[in-house]
This record gives C-alpha cells, structure tokens and sequence, in this order.
C-alpha cells in the first residue's frame, strides 16, 4: 500500500506595501517554502528533516514554526494522528519576506489536505498565525493572508478577524532585491515609535484609503503617489545599508513606488509591466554589488494563487 504523501508550496509575501503597515500584504510568485507530510511512526509530530536553512532552525516540534502549527491542527481536530514533516526553506531566513508565514501556511494547507481538508481556507489563518506567534513573538496575519489566500490582502480587523482580497491591475509587478544582510522582525519592531501624532495618523490614513481606490479604478498615478511610509520606514530604513541609495535607484530607473518589504532588508519595488520590473530589479541590485554586498534579485506577478498542494 502507498503511504500517503501531502506536499505544500506556500510562496513569498511582501507585508505593509509600505501604505498600510500591518494591514496589507501581497504574495509573490516566487521564492517559497515547501512542506511535506506524511505518516509517522509514533503518535504526534515529529519534524524529520529541513533543508535549505543551513542548519539555523531547531528541528525540535515545539520550536519550529512547522510543528506548532500542525500540533494546534492536531489539537483543534482532537487527533493524535502519527506525522513525519519535512520543511525545504527557499526563502532566506530573515528577509523580509515572509519567511516564517510562508512556513507557517505552507504547514496549515499541507495538514489540513492530509486531513481531508476539514477546514476551509480562511479557518486555517489562526493555525497559521500560531507560527507567527512563535517566529515573531505576535501572531501577524499582512503576510500570513496573502501568502495562504494570493493577491493583495487588506486586514480590516483583527478581532474578529476579517480579511479582505483586493483587486488590481494585472500588470502589476514587483522588483525585489534582498541584500545578504539579516534584519530581525524583533528588533525592527523595536525601533517603530510607540506613539503617533494626530495629523500623521492621519495623512497615513488618507494614503492608505487612496491606495485602495487606486488598485480598484487601475489608477497608476494614483498607485505612485499614495504608496507612502510615514510610520515604519523612516524608524527601520538605518537598519538597512544603503536603503536611499537603492530607493532612488529604483524610482530613477521608473518604478511606481519603492519601500521596505516588512521588516525589511529586503526592498520592492511596485512597477508597471514585467519589462520594466526587470530593470528596476537589476538597478536596484548594482546599488549593493557597488558596495561589494552579495544579493539576489526577483521580479514577480503578483501571485493570485497563493498556496498550492504539488
């Protein structure tokens, strides 16, 4: 008999998009994280092997995001189902990208289809944000969302909780660059104000709610001049090297808007059109080879699919 075997690919997210911090996120094409499962040989979860993170994450259950998430499943469904989890990590750890999320729901899907799908999509977002909780010390959903669900999500409410999908123009692309540097999630979140002026607050509000109008009506103008940072990125843009430099590159060479792609280091870029991308990409990472700086470039959709059993 064939010992069922679930894999999960779950890809890269861009949280914030700059306008909207911890509220919106976009999913990429690629890179991704990759979560296999099958029937172990004791009861429980065993996490039996991760590749692609050159030994930096702990294979113990309780302490990779892999096994929290599929233990909470476990537990929710009253189970005690005997499970060996293989996690292949293609994002970069500490990126910026959604690296735990990706992790975290590539978990969710993989189980909740070994489990013959008891749960709907949307139910798997407080399994998955049980993964954030332990990556990032909260349970965050603007990656989480959009790397579960595809396209542009907008995180209305937390309690309860209320995910909205965005539309937007199928031209839009993202120009990525993430620099060999780590940026911890913690310590980003550390630098951030703990309060606000009114009239920021405001003007923030006022960018975040033209932005939305601008993906519905395939405003590109509109797109360009709401997609403002006036909370994170003047707080964590010193914990990137180079970060103006590369900014400017990017809007010089024709991008829409630039910013800090979550926590950072990793920046995007919104651009119109794949070409484009392409060289927005490529001048945004001779910024860092400039400075002898080792770095990987992406241009991507916008990925409608978002996680997707192989």
């Amino acid at each position: 008999m064939k010992t069922k075997n679930i894999s999960a690919f779950a890809p890269a997210s861009i949280g914030n998009v700059s306008v909207g911090f911890d509220c919106l996120g976009l999913a990429l094409e690629r890179p991704g994280d990759i979560v296999s499962i099958e029937a172990g040989t004791e009861p429980g979860v065993k996490l039996v092997e991760i590749q692609g993170d050159n030994g930096k994450l702990p294979i113990e259950t309780e302490k990779n995001v892999v096994g929290v998430v599929v233990q909470s499943m476990l537990n929710a469904l009253k189970r005690d189902d005997a499970l060996a989890i293989r996690l292949l990590k293609g994002l970069p750890l500490q990126s910026g990208m959604g690296s735990s999320a990706s992790s975290s729901v590539a978990a969710a899907v993989a189980a909740n289809e070994y489990f013959g799908k008891p749960f709907t999509r949307e139910e798997l977002i407080p399994f998955a944000m049980e993964g954030e909780k332990l990556a990032c010390g909260a349970p965050h959903v603007d990656n989480v969302a959009p790397a579960l669900l595809g396209g542009i999500t907008l995180i209305r409410s937390y309690d309860p909780l209320d995910i909205i999908s965005l539309p937007f123009p199928s031209q839009l692309m993202c120009a990525v660059v993430h620099p060999d540097v780590a940026v911890a999630t913690r310590d980003a979140r550390a630098v951030l104000p703990e309060s606000l002026p009114r009239d920021l607050v405001v003007k923030q509000s006022a960018h975040l709610a033209a932005f939305v109008h601008a993906l519905h009506t395939n405003d590109w103008d509109l797109i360009s001049r709401s997609m403002v940072d006036l909370i994170a990125e003047p707080a964590r843009k010193n914990l990137l090297p180079h970060f103006d430099a590369v900014k400017t590159a990017a809007l010089e060479a024709g991008a829409l808007a630039c910013g800090i792609s979550g926590s950072g280091p990793t920046i995007f870029a919104l651009c119109k059109g794949k070409n484009s991308a392409e060289e927005i990409a490529v001048e945004m990472g001779k910024i860092y080879a400039d400075y002898e700086i080792e770095n990987e470039i992406y241009v991507s959709k916008i990925n409608r699919r978002g996680t997707e059993i192989l």
